[in-house]
């Protein structure tokens, strides 16, 4: 009987350690099916803000193209306009100087033709006078 009984106990022993670690495996098992789910969870919610932050960014992008291109073009028309401003102002300036100009040289004509017309006038065919230098 006493070895019955120490069978016995020998059996029931490794019943329960076999229970046991049965015990710890689903637990195992169970803990890493949640850290799973977890991980998953994670990686769901980290997909979504990455989706999310991307259209923001695009849609910044987008605004400041539209800005930059607003910009771009006002900065154009006003070099066109300041451009014309100076190009007509020039064209201006350019005909009011014409006219001071044609002014003079009627006027410089005029008294030269009068100084001169008590002169005899030089006949461009004859000898060259001659020079200060040469008497």
């Amino acid at each position: 009987m006493k070895i019955a009984s120490l069978i016995a106990g020998l059996v029931a022993m490794a019943v329960l350690t076999a229970l046991g670690q049965e015990g710890v495996i689903q637990d195992v098992k169970h803990g890493a099916k949640k850290t799973g789910e977890t991980i998953k969870d994670g990686l769901e919610t980290v997909g979504e803000k990455t989706k999310e932050t991307a259209k923001t960014v695009g849609k910044k992008t987008k605004e400041t193209a539209e800005t930059v291109g607003e910009k771009t073009k006002e900065t154009g028309e006003t070099v066109a306009r300041k451009t014309k401003e100076t190009v007509e102002g020039t064209a201006g300036k350019t005909t009011h100087t014409s006219g001071k100009t044609h002014g003079k040289a009627t006027r410089t004509s005029t008294k030269t033709s009068t100084e001169t017309a008590g002169q005899p006038s030089k006949n461009r065919d004859s000898a060259p006078a001659p020079s200060p230098s040469s008497r």
